[in-house]
């Protein structure tokens, strides 16, 4: 299906403070693939980035105020509008990050999900109820205890999930009656900006929304805004971290990414358990050109199997369909940027100078890497211990599941591990011993279900994304004590 068919460029407003605005510099988003103009949106200018900014802190107790009903009922609406908008939000997704087409409409459907599930756990964000009376100092009390916005969000979303990360900071934040200002990725804002739309049909409070398509050279200023005491930020690692150093004083959630691993123990031997973990891996240590905070980056295979299973893997890896991501068989696409692609192909030739074999792939072509598997990679290598963020994966045989733990843990980060086993002490014993914030059986470490708590540990984040872990992240306890009660 051809380009157009998919996707007519259009001009796209910010919003401030719930309002369409058009003030500021106009500038262009491309394709990654082709380098077209996809669509212009304005740059707000100073005046408008304090009125979002202003309108956020001014309308912080009349968002608090908002029903769970009111709340629920603009969240629905924001997950039905993207349903029957689906296939233009999957275009637009498609046209501005370069993603294949399948892989766009699986976010798009994600981010229906994803309202839909905040709008659903703002109706049961209930408090407790504490009994006092259980000494006799205390007799005739009891506890009630609320959850309440820290305040204002501001949320900085990453370029690879254009519409449903940016989600992953609206809904929460609308759920439990927090204004927030959206700071989406410059590469990727007309996302962002299509939900402001879907957000600008409801009777939300005005100033309970903002999305500023400004160049990150803004962001210092908005996160240092006293304002702004929640930052929710998504991206790499040395900013997150600085933003953290930068404001102690605010409550920060960060989600950073890492070098996912995925181990494959001796009991995984059958052909259609090869078959199947080699098909998971290649194709989510590739898909979306590997720019995924869980894309699987490390492969460690049991010795007993690791013949068998990385001869299928290099078949799947090889039959990978490239090419258009406007086709919808196509599996990898392009990457970003041509400066992201220049990035992993140096990462790779430096894997190869310090001996690492090239089982598949290993070239690029303009925006564009060859899925790539490598071999004998040295653990100090770029590939091996920093975030790749591109479609190289390297692989290593173990011993055990005690070797297999020990070399992911043996890694900064921590966000996610797949593990493939059937044998439920070992899974058991890998759940405690993994030090990353989820384990995934019989899958990728890609894997995540967007209202189950998501996030990682050590260099990967603070907090969780998922509806429900978002909202509490958002909020503090706040206790109310009742006395002279007949209990």
């Amino acid at each position: 299906m051809a380009r157009q068919e998919l996707h007519t460029p259009r001009h796209w407003p910010a919003w401030i403070a719930g309002t369409a605005s058009d003030a500021g510099e106009l500038a262009e988003v491309t394709h990654p693939g082709d380098g077209s103009v996809v669509g212009t949106y304005p740059v707000p200018d100073a005046a408008s980035v304090e009125a979002a900014i202003e309108g956020a802190w001014q309308v912080r107790r009349v968002a608090q105020r908002t029903s769970a009903a009111q709340r629920a009922a603009a969240l629905t609406h924001v997950s039905r509008r993207l349903e029957e908008r689906l296939d233009e939000v999957a275009a637009l997704i498609t046209a501005e990050n370069g993603k294949p087409i399948t892989w766009s409409r699986a976010e798009a459907t994600r981010a229906v999900s994803t309202f839909r599930w905040a709008a659903e756990e703002a109706r049961r964000f209930n408090g407790e109820f504490q009994r006092l009376d259980t000494e006799a100092a205390t007799e005739g009390r009891a506890a009630i205890i609320r959850r309440f916005p820290h305040g204002p969000v501001l949320g900085i979303s990453p370029f690879n999930f254009p519409v449903n990360l940016v989600a992953h900071k609206i809904a929460p934040a609308l759920a439990v009656g927090a204004p927030i200002v959206v700071k989406p990725a410059p590469a990727t804002p007309l996302g962002a900006l299509l939900l402001g739309e879907l957000l600008g049909e409801t009777d939300l409070p005005a100033g309970m929304f903002s999305v500023i398509p400004v160049g990150n050279e803004v962001a210092p200023a908005l996160v240092a805004d006293p304002r702004l005491p929640v930052i929710s930020f998504t991206g790499s690692e040395p900013v997150g971290f600085a933003i953290q150093r930068e404001v102690p004083n605010k409550h920060i959630v960060l989600e950073l990414g890492g070098n996912a691993a995925a181990i494959v123990l001796g009991d995984y031997s059958s052909d259609k358990d090869l078959q199947w973990a080699a098909r998971r891996i290649a194709m989510y240590g590739n898909a979306q050109a590997g720019q995924t905070c869980v894309s699987v980056q490390r492969i460690f295979v049991a010795e007993s199997v690791a013949e068998a299973f990385t001869d299928r893997l290099i078949e799947h890896v090889h039959a990978l369909v490239k090419g258009s991501p406007w086709d919808a068989a196509t599996e990898v696409g392009p990457m970003i940027s041509e400066a992201a692609a220049v990035r992993v192909a140096e990462w790779v030739r430096e894997a190869v100078a310090a001996g690492a074999k090239v089982l598949a792939g290993g070239s690029r072509n303009g925006t564009s890497i060859e899925p790539t598997l490598l071999a004998n990679v040295d653990p100090s290598v770029r590939v091996s211990c920093e975030e790749v963020f591109g479609p190289v994966m390297s692989i290593q045989v173990i011993k055990d599941l005690d070797e297999g733990i020990d070399l992911v843990n043996n890694s900064r980060f921590g966000l996610q591990t797949g593990l493939f086993t059937h044998d439920i002490h070992e899974i058991f014993r890998a759940h405690r011993e993994l030090e990353v914030g989820g384990v995934i059986i019989g899958d990728a470490p890609t894997f995540r279900a967007d209202q189950m708590p998501y996030g990682g540990i050590k260099a990967s984040g603070v907090g969780r994304e998922g509806l429900r872990s978002a909202m509490t992240d958002l909020t503090h306890e706040r206790v109310l004590v009742l006395t002279d009660l007949a209990l």
